[in-house]
């Protein structure tokens, strides 16, 4: 994720404290929709999807954070 934006991620990661926990947060619904998927954390499909949205929205946000950091 943001690959191409690592160094201004640790930077947040490192500093922010509301950033580091959006991230971890999305890291632990990457791990729920990936173990649902492979079939080791079985649930129905609409639960899954909402999950999907969830960590979308993460990302939404996190992406925002990163915009407005490079932007300072």
């Amino acid at each position: 994720m943001f690959e191409n934006r690592r160094d201004e991620m640790e930077v947040l990661l490192k500093n922010n404290e509301t950033f580091r926990r959006l991230y971890n947060h999305h890291q632990q619904l990457e791990k729920r929709v990936i173990a649902a998927e492979n079939g080791t954390a079985p649930m129905e499909d609409l639960a899954l999807n909402t999950l999907k949205r969830e960590k979308l929205h993460a990302k939404d946000q996190l992406a925002r954070m990163l915009d407005r950091a490079e932007a300072a």
